[in-house]
């Protein structure tokens, strides 16, 4: 009779710290099913948020392409006027500054640089 009792009292209390663990864990599922209900309110928020910006930037985005269409063909506008002036009113040789200048700069630094070595030595 006495294994028996040690038995019930040993069950007794296995059942009730089950019972006392599966409490705590209902508490504790609760809390979290709550902080889960508030963080997915605030990721909904935000998903908006964010929706309304990626409108915001597809529009700034369509109006700067429509900026730079326009910046594009002034560019080229400038571009034909300035070749329409280099060739119907400017002589011949100048036409070819823009070539032999950046040459005969990069000859002249050349020959200053051979005379700062001569006066180095």
């Amino acid at each position: 009779m006495q294994l028996n009792s040690i038995l019930l009292i040993v069950l007794t209390c296995a059942a009730v710290v089950a019972v006392v663990f599966l409490v705590r864990l209902s508490i504790q599922l609760r809390k979290m099913a709550g902080e889960a209900e508030k963080t997915l309110v605030e990721v909904r928020v935000l998903v908006q948020n964010l929706s309304e910006l990626d409108l915001e930037v597809k529009a700034r985005v369509e109006e700067l392409g429509g900026t730079f269409g326009v910046f594009r063909k002034a560019a080229v506008e400038i571009s034909k006027a300035a070749m329409m002036v280099t060739s119907r009113f400017l002589p011949a040789p100048v036409r070819y500054l823009p070539l032999v200048l950046p040459v005969a700069r990069y000859v002249a630094q050349q020959i200053k640089k051979g005379k700062e070595k001569h006066h180095v030595e």
